[in-house]
Formats: structure tokens, C-alpha cells, sequence
């Protein structure tokens, strides 16, 4: 079956890999990888649009995917970026912000996330048996690996301030008053005074408060309310090398422009003991002049009269607008993230609102069905594909991690390769020790009627080192059933 509704051209990624999670794999090769970890963060200044919810959501998917293809189990940990700005005020000729978490209480911000963030969270739990965690960057910036990393920085502070700040050559390092929170936007007046093995010194200037000094170490003192680029520099640096997780920070498609700076810094800074995580990019949401979807361009676009008020449906800005209900807006959402990775041309590409919009409605449900059997996706190389829709193989053969134990007969699996599908029912299922075992019960034709059984043990073993095998091996026998 393919999918009529979308047409994307190719591009050079989406060229060289069969699948997005592809561009996991050298990193996962031989590398002993046990787990992998999607990390996304968002601002929490208001209500998100779908672009912030399309990445969420897509977090869970790629988690989805990555572990049914590799076999690890994977989580997704989403850092709610509570130093995003609340209030701005002009004051002696300059600019200073006061962040969420010093204008909210600790229960005001939780209820912020609960309200915004944590519904989608757990229905992508639910839809994709990916567990998550939820963490804030006040919690995340008072940790010892991350004030370690960014005191390491502080050696190379001038190298680094060049490519975080290429205008001024000087890295935004805010450290709010601790009487009120506020703090300078640029940090024209924050000075490094000392630096040592206990930690860095620095001094500060509040518009109403004066000169204060803040030393941070790596226990505490201070809070680093880092720019978004020397943020992100220090994050990618404080995940631990030898926690035998891989780290893959998910963003969308606007970060592929920034991180170019991002990288600069980590080469000035010399690469770290441990690898640095792995970046993928989510397809950008732009707007109809070709910019990434904002809520403030469009708004003073309508009250400047250059567009029309209603020219964007209000679901995009704010998704609790959607016409249906909250299960509809989440089918519907998911079903489009199932959509853009089905084939690496729909992922690495771009979206206007008009396209997003005439895609999310095709998949608006009539009515709503928490009843019905939702297929389990598994992507599968064309070679596989082709011998599945064939109806010449008619066992899969998988490790028995423990999402792929939870599969029972019954189920539905959709076998996918780039844009085409195969909706296929477990008629059985089989459970073994090794490989070999597997062969002294299964029809070796019905696991690949193309191969002998030296040869697929030889390629079983080529994907599935040792350390897998030891999980355990499972077969699903299947048969195709009509998708309508």
C-alpha cells in the first residue's frame, strides 16, 4: 500500500539511508550501546503550537522505531526549559529578563507542564510503550556533571565566546540577582572575576539592587542561566561516556543552522572524553512566506493588516483550539508523525502550515475509537519487505526485548519500507533461546525462502552480536490481512 497524500522530493540524507533512525546506527555498531536516550526540550513561555508538539510527539516515534529496529530499549526525556524569559523590562539603557522559574512558584510551573505537555506525553506512551521522564532546566543547570562541564568551559572563555557570539565575541553567561531574579539579557556587565579548582567567581549588576557577585562551583551557588547556544554546548558535553547510553538530542529542523556554532565551540574546546550525542533535525514548520512558524510574527503580521487575522487556523498556534477532542487532535498528530517517517523524504524536508494543515485534517477521525486494534509498526529492509508482501515469508524473526514481548497473537504489525506498507495479523508466536534453537523448529523457507540456513544464520549473527542473542529470540508467524 502506498501513501497518495504526500509527494517529497529527495534530498542528499534522505538519499544515503532507508529509514530515519539510520543515521543512529553508526553510533550504535559495535559500540556496546545498552539504551538510548531521546532528549527534547522546550520553552515553556505559553501555549506551544503544533511545531513544538509535532517534535514531542515525533521524539516517541523515533524512540518507537530506533528500538524495534535495534533492539534497544529507549526513553524519552523531556527537559521543560523553565529559564525561558517570562518578563522584559528596559532599565538603565539596557535590557533584563526575569525567567519563568523566578516569576512562577515551584507548583505553578509543574501545573504549566501538567497542562500543556503531559497529556500528549502520556498518550505517546501509551500509542508507542515508550516510558519518559520529565525534568526542568533549573534542575538540570544545579547538577554537578553540568557545573563541572561548564567551569571546564570557562578555561577557553574567549575562544568559545567567538563562535557562541559571533558579533560580540563574548558568551552570554546570566546569573540573575538573588534578590529578584532579574538579570541583564546580554550580560553586558557579568564579569569572570576568579577562576580556580573550587570554582569561578563572578560579579554582576542589578538595575535595582546594584552590584552583587555570584560563585558558582560544581555543588551550587548561583544560578547559570546560560544563552541558548552556550547552553546546548554544555548540556551535549555533561552526558556521562560510560553510562553505556546513547544520547540523541531530537530538534527541530531551525537548530540545523545554529549547531554549525555549536560545533565550533565543542572543537575550541576540545572534544570530550566521551562521544557527543547525536543530533536528528525534525522537519521545520514554516509559515506561508517561508519562515519558521511563529506566533508573534503572525500575530503582528494580523494587527499590522499585512495578512488576515484567521488566515492561519488557530489549532496550528494553539492546538487545544483543535475542532474535536483531545483524542481526535493526538490520532491525528500521531498518525502525521507516522506519516512524515513512513519514507526518509517525508522526515528530512520542510512543512508549510497550508500542507500541514490539509494533512492533519485527512487524518481527523470521524469518530473515535479507543476500542480499535492500532498496528504495531516495524520497519523492515526492501528485501524483507518484498518477500512479507509477497506472502513467501511468513515468520519474522526478532531479539526478545521487552517491548517486542509484549507482542501476543492476534496483533497487527505493519511492516513498512520507505512509503510503502504491509498490514500483516500474529498467528503465532515463538519463543527460543539462540538462533540455532529457532532453526530446529521454524521452516527455515518461511523465515527467507531466498537463503539457507547458514546463510541467514550468518546474516542473523551480523545484525545481532552475542550479547543480543542472549535476550532470547522470538518468531512471529504472520499473514497479511486486507488493510480496509
Amino acid at each position: 500500500m502506498t501513501t497518495p497524500t504526500l509527494r517529497s522530493p529527495n534530498t542528499v540524507l534522505a538519499n544515503a539511508v532507508e529509514d530515519a533512525v539510520d543515521v543512529l546506527r553508526p553510533s550504535i555498531v559495535d559500540s556496546g550501546i545498552e539504551s538510548i536516550g531521546f532528549s527534547v526540550g522546550t520553552q515553556i513561555n505559553g501555549h506551544p503550537h503544533l511545531g513544538t508538539h509535532l517534535v514531542q510527539s515525533l521524539a516517541f516515534l523515533l524512540a518507537e522505531r530506533a528500538r524495534d529496529e535495534f533492539g534497544i530499549e529507549t526513553t524519552v526525556d523531556f527537559c521543560a526549559l523553565d529559564n525561558s524569559p517570562a518578563e522584559t523590562i528596559r532599565a538603565d539603557g539596557r535590557r533584563y529578563q526575569r525567567a519563568y522559574v523566578h516569576s512562577l512558584s515551584a507548583d505553578e510551573i509543574t501545573a504549566l507542564v501538567s497542562q500543556h505537555y503531559l497529556p500528549l506525553f502520556d498518550a505517546c506512551r501509551a500509542r508507542t510503550n515508550v516510558p519518559y521522564t520529565v525534568s526542568t532546566y533549573t534542575q538540570q543547570q544545579e547538577t554537578p556533571a553540568f557545573r563541572a562541564e561548564f567551569l571546564r568551559t570557562l578555561e577557553l572563555l574567549d575562544e568559545i565566546g567567538t563562535w557562541l557570539s559571533p558579533h560580540s565575541g563574548s558568551a552570554h553567561i546570566r546569573l540573575p540577582c538573588p534578590a529578584c531574579g532579574w538579570a541583564e539579557k546580554y550580560a553586558d556587565r557579568t564579569r569572570l572575576l576568579e577562576l580556580d579548582d573550587a570554582g569561578g567567581l563572578f560579579e554582576a549588576v542589578c538595575f535595582e539592587h546594584g552590584r552583587y557577585e555570584a560563585d558558582v562551583t560544581p555543588l551550587g551557588g548561583g544560578y547559570l542561566d546560560l544563552a541558548t547556544l552556550y547552553r546546548n554546548v554544555v548540556k551535549e558535553r555533561s552526558f556521562r561516556p560510560d553510562d553505556r547510553t546513547l544520547h540523541v538530542m531530537v530538534k527541530g529542523g531551525d537548530w540545523a543552522f545554529g549547531c554549525q556554532l555549536v560545533d565550533g565551540a565543542h572543537a575550541a574546546l576540545g572534544m570530550p572524553a566521551g562521544p557527543l550525542p547525536t543530533r536528528i533535525f525534525t522537519p521545520q514548520i514554516l509559515g506561508s512566506d517561508g519562515g519558521k512558524l511563529s506566533k508573534s510574527l503572525l500575530r503582528e503580521a494580523a494587527e499590522a493588516g499585512l495578512v488576515e487575522a484567521d488566515a492561519t487556523p488557530a489549532w496550528l498556534l494553539d492546538p487545544s483550539s483543535w475542532p474535536g477532542t483531545q483524542e481526535d487532535y493526538i490520532e491525528a498528530l500521531t498518525g502525521l508523525g507516522e506519516l512524515v517517517l513512513s519514507d526518509p523524504r517525508h522526515f528530512f524536508r520542510s512543512y508549510t502550515t497550508t500542507a500541514l494543515e490539509a494533512l492533519m485534517s485527512t487524518r481527523r477521525p470521524a469518530t473515535h475509537n479507543s476500542q480499535a486494534k492500532r498496528p504495531r509498526t516495524m520497519p523492515i529492509y526492501r528485501q524483507y519487505f518484498d518477500l512479507i508482501a509477497s506472502g513467501e515469508k511468513t515468520v519474522e524473526v526478532r531479539v526478545a526485548y521487552e517491548s517486542m514481548k509484549r507482542i501476543k497473537v492476534g496483533d497487527l504489525i505493519n511492516f513498512t519500507c520507505r512509503d510503502l506498507s504491509c498490514l500483516t495479523q500474529v498467528k503465532r508466536v515463538g519463543r527460543y533461546r539462540t538462533f540455532k534453537e529457532m532453526f530446529g523448529t521454524e521452516r527455515v523457507e518461511a523465515v527467507n525462502p531466498k537463503a539457507t540456513e547458514d546463510e541467514q544464520l550468518e546474516a542473523i549473527h551480523a545484525i545481532f552480536p552475542p550479547h543480543k542473542e542472549a535476550l532470547g529470540v522470538l518468531t512471529f508467524e504472520i499473514e497479511r490481512v486486507d488493510p480496509s
